[in-house]
């Protein structure tokens, strides 16, 4: 006997917005603030876990990336650069909340950002019009793939393994998920996600 699909867990880098401040955002931003790419990128990959886990704020992750040295332009201008770089994936956002609305399901998000960040993105799109709980990195020190935020998603969510799907574009952080029991979809494109979870149930119309 199938399970009914109670709660949808999101990604939101990825899938309802882009990824905001990913190599291509890093690149421009060097070539914008003439910055030493290979430098700034390797500082990059030796601290963002830390701030992604919550464990420093952007404040000191900037100052290791970039202000380690004195510059032509301020922290601000900086990080203004780095939040004009996130965008919507707004069929994908419509598609979701029309998904809530038809089947009156649980949406939450599960996700790997920094705080900052988070806060902004979430303000910037209305995410809060949709979504019912928000598991983001930051917040509760654990970062996907580690087994224990999608035990806390599921905490949160009250529901079995079964009775959840999780959508995310990384394959590796859907196939931990799997693993755990929840139906898991690698995101490519919105058809076929759609697809996918109209198999489960989840039609749209």
């Amino acid at each position: 006997m199938s399970h009914p699909i109670k709660a949808l867990f999101l990604d939101i880098g990825g899938v309802l917005l882009n990824n905001g401040w990913d190599r291509k955002a890093r690149q421009d931003a060097a070539k914008s603030f003439g910055l030493d790419y290979t430098d700034m990128e390797e500082r990059h990959h030796l601290t963002y876990d830390t701030y992604e886990a919550g464990k420093i704020n952007l404040d000191t992750y900037l100052d290791r990336i970039v202000f380690f040295e004195k510059r032509g332009f301020t922290k601000e201008q900086f990080r203004m650069f780095m939040i004009s770089q996130s965008h919507p994936h707004e069929p994908t956002i419509e598609y979701f909340k029309a998904l809530k609305n038809t089947h009156k399901i649980k949406i939450g998000v599960l996700s790997n950002e920094g705080r900052e960040l988070s806060e902004y993105r979430t303000r910037k799109f209305e995410l809060h019009s949709f979504v019912d709980f928000f598991v983001v990195s930051s917040y509760v020190h654990i970062r996907k793939p580690d087994e224990d935020i999608y035990r806390l998603a599921l905490g949160i969510a009250q529901l079995s393994p079964e009775n959840c799907a999780y959508v995310d574009d990384r394959h590796l952080f859907v196939e931990v998920a799997q693993k755990l029991g929840i139906r898991s979809i690698h995101h490519t494109t919105l058809s076929d996600t759609s697809a996918q979870l109209e198999a489960m149930g989840l039609s749209n119309g």
